[in-house]
């Protein structure tokens, strides 16, 4: 039953009906017809009645609007990252930490106000502190917890990736037979060195800006393993035999192959991880190889060819025998090279190229621009004229590269899987390169505001923790068919509001309008939400139980 309003002429008139179905048609019946709505309002009579029938139909006890306070905006979506944070069990790890250090604050409350800041509104620890009223009924945090709370995380970082490996086993059967790694950097609102942060090769063009290296392993989907930081002038080369160690060591992984690009793609590094049982996947430099090679490489014989759905790419697998020395003695890694040709790689190869081309010819123009110039850009088709100081554009450079468009090289030590499927896991490589975009962008691990070194790897702790958390939601949604990106699930999350407003003295939180995104993320996550109209102190309750 409803109250209907009808105009007639120059009034409205108020009708109490019934809906009802009729052969798939929906009908309304007039039950009672109210009478004029100008003669009921401010009626005593019809106001009498409508207490009665609250009374009787248990309704709370309604308010006037004049009663209402100011409303402030809390945040109630934090609780879907909440319950994934119990899921990994970190209240109680976290307070076993703070009984070994016999802390006297919450850990726990200082760790999760500060991963689900970054996750949802990234702020600094200043910022997060000022801010944290935002986030409904979590328990208040002081600052200097905040700052302390980074010294311990730090001191217990192996700790913390090991029970957190060890619950993705048992929560996700997580399959780590193939494992990703690459290194990033991150700068810092600084130009000061020390022994963390220093100059170095950016991979975001902050030359001047001093920063930190960071190596990243992930699984196959793009979950967390674990992480590393060098110093900031650390050689992307230099960073795997950390990682491999504690692959090993720390998570006892026995067959696992490692993906990785070219900037880690150093003999000495293929060795190491042979020596350690484990096997490998990486780019190749084919244009370096030896002439046999690349004449097998750019002969058209024994190609097959693969539709990816866009196009048809031809690959070939040619055995390969890597031949080097290392630390004085020879080696032979016998391998696997896959090559691809690809006409739409052939296409941007030529266009980056025609780049580079026009950029020498404006070095051409200046001596001293081509002194200045870097070799990985238009210098490196140039060339001086028996030291002269004339320079050219050194055409056999150009035509020696021009041979090798659309080819790509993956050199594998992998025997037991086929070339498709070494050709796939090489292709999910950009899942490695995607999180250090979530991590840069989304959580706004950049730039870092802290100066200690303690307190700097203590904030890229809370960033672990953080994109563990992000990660683990967005593989529930795609489990469940429902492919959404960090940035959605974000605003997904950020649009989960209360009004809180206080009543006759009592404080009410109302439930704002939500996207639909948000909805779907609760059903999965089997989250119940608050009614449209909730005390706070029976919300906060709520709180307490989940934990």
């Amino acid at each position: 039953m409803f109250i209907k309003l009808t105009k007639t002429k120059n009034y409205q008139y108020v009708q109490l009906v019934q809906s009802y179905r009729e052969n798939g048609v929906v009908k309304h019946k007039v039950l009672f017809n109210l009478g004029r709505l100008d003669e009921i309002e401010n009626n005593p009579s019809f106001q009498r009645l409508g207490k009665r029938l609250l009374e009787l139909s248990k309704a709370r006890e309604v308010s006037s609007l004049a009663n209402f306070s100011e409303a402030q905006i809390k945040n109630w979506g934090y609780v879907v990252y909440q319950k994934i944070w119990n899921q990994f069990d970190l209240p109680n790890l976290l307070r076993k930490i703070s009984a070994q250090r016999k802390v006297q604050f919450d850990l726990n409350n200082a760790a999760f106000l500060m991963a689900v800041q970054h996750l949802l509104e990234p702020r600094s620890k200043l910022g997060t502190y000022t801010h944290q009223h935002r986030y409904a009924s979590l328990p208040n945090v002081s600052l200097n917890h905040l700052y302390r709370s980074l010294d311990l995380l730090w001191e217990h970082k192996e700790l913390l990736e090991v029970e957190i490996f060890k619950k993705n086993h048992h929560l996700f059967n997580m399959q780590v037979d193939v494992v990703f790694y690459d290194v990033t950097t991150f700068s810092f609102a600084s130009v000061e060195a020390d022994s963390l942060r220093n100059f170095g090769f950016s991979k975001d063009g902050k030359f001047n800006e001093v920063q930190v290296v960071l190596g990243l392993l992930i699984d196959c989907e793009g979950r967390p393993i674990g992480y590393e930081l060098f110093p900031g002038n650390t050689f992307d080369g230099k960073t795997l035999e950390k990682a491999l160690v504690k692959l090993e060591e720390r998570f006892g992984l026995r067959r696992v192959i490692i993906v990785a690009d070219r900037g880690i793609n150093s003999k000495l590094n293929l060795k190491r991880i042979v020596d350690r049982g484990y096997s490998y996947i990486f780019a190749a430099r084919i244009k370096n190889m030896k002439k046999e090679i690349t004449d097998e490489i750019l002969s058209e014989n024994g190609y097959q060819e693969i539709n990816d759905g866009e196009e048809v790419i031809r690959y070939k697998v040619i055995e390969y025998l890597n031949e080097f020395t290392a630390e004085g003695q020879k080696y032979q890694l016998p391998e696997k090279l896959i090559v691809t040709y690809s006409s739409r790689r052939a296409e941007k190869d030529r266009a980056d190229r025609e780049r580079l081309i026009a950029k020498a010819q404006n070095l051409l123009e200046s001596k001293a621009k081509i002194q200045a110039s870097n070799k990985r850009g238009g210098k490196k088709y140039l060339k001086e004229i028996d030291c002269t100081g004339t320079w050219i554009l050194d055409e056999e450079a150009i035509a020696r590269e021009e041979q090798f468009d659309g080819y790509y090289g993956i050199q594998t030590s992998e025997k037991e899987m086929s070339a498709r499927d070494i050709l796939a896991a090489y292709h999910n490589l950009w899942r490695i390169e995607e999180s250090f975009r979530v991590m840069k962008s989304t959580l706004e691990v950049r730039p870092v505001f802290h100066w200690t070194e303690r307190r700097i790897k203590g904030h890229f702790v809370i960033c672990f923790l953080a994109f563990l958390l992000e990660r683990t939601l967005e593989f529930k949604l795609r489990q469940a068919g429902e492919n959404a990106s960090p940035e959605a699930i974000r605003e997904a999350l950020n649009s989960l509001n209360f009004a809180e407003v206080e009543i006759g003295g009592n404080a009410y939180f109302i439930k704002t309008q939500s996207m639909e995104l948000s909805k779907k993320i609760l059903r999965l996550m089997r989250i119940a939400p608050p009614g449209n109209i909730t005390s706070v102190e029976e919300f906060a309750t709520r709180q307490q139980n989940r934990q």
